[in-house]
């Protein structure tokens, strides 16, 4: 009876052993999961705050190529209505219509504070050979100003379209003469 009263007594505790295994088990499954994700978002807030830099940066260079843009269209047809008025002032033209064509579109260059680090290690191994590690880090910010209270990047310079041909009809054109004057004018406010 005793025996058997031990016996009894060693199962339940074998049970409970395998109860208190299973319950560290998933006890150590839930700190694994935690860990798991606290790395994956330190990780991505990493990521994301050095994208950002990058993102502004890229923003803020499309907002300029936008702006820009509006302007060329506008320069675009500046020159293009110019052009017409010239054209009609020429004795013997009537009416008259433009287009410009071009070769490339116009370019801003934003100015940017630019910091650069160079670091260098030179390293010896036992054999007596000598390796060298250069680094190179550079960091660039665009510069801005404040306009009506929003911040605005500065332009260093705007490179202009170059135009590559123009299409001009006009009424008297057929004449050598204001067909010659057409084209000098042309060329004179075209050249680069």
């Amino acid at each position: 009876m005793l025996k058997e009263k031990l016996k009894a007594l060693m199962v339940t505790k074998e049970e409970k052993d395998g109860k208190k295994k299973i319950e560290n088990i998933v006890v150590l499954i839930i700190i694994l999961i935690i860990t798991i994700i606290a790395i994956n978002t330190i990780w991505n807030g990493d990521k994301k705050k050095s994208t950002t830099k990058q993102e502004q940066t890229t923003t803020l260079t499309k907002q300029l190529a936008v702006e820009e843009n509006r302007e060329e269209v506008t320069k675009e047809e500046n020159i293009q209505t110019e052009l017409e008025s010239i054209l009609s002032n020429i004795n013997g033209v009537g009416r008259v219509k433009v287009l410009v064509s071009y070769s490339e579109s116009s370019q801003v260059v934003a100015m940017y504070n630019e910091n650069s680090k160079n670091s260098q290690v030179e390293e010896k191994d036992s054999g007596g050979g000598t390796r060298v590690t250069t680094q190179e880090d550079i960091q660039k910010d665009v510069i801005y100003k404040e306009e009506n209270g929003q911040k605005v990047p500065i332009t260093q310079k705007v490179i202009s379209p170059k135009i590559e041909g123009a299409i001009i009809t006009a009424e008297g054109a057929n004449s050598a003469n204001v067909k010659n004057d057409i084209i000098l004018a042309v060329e004179a406010v075209t050249r680069a």
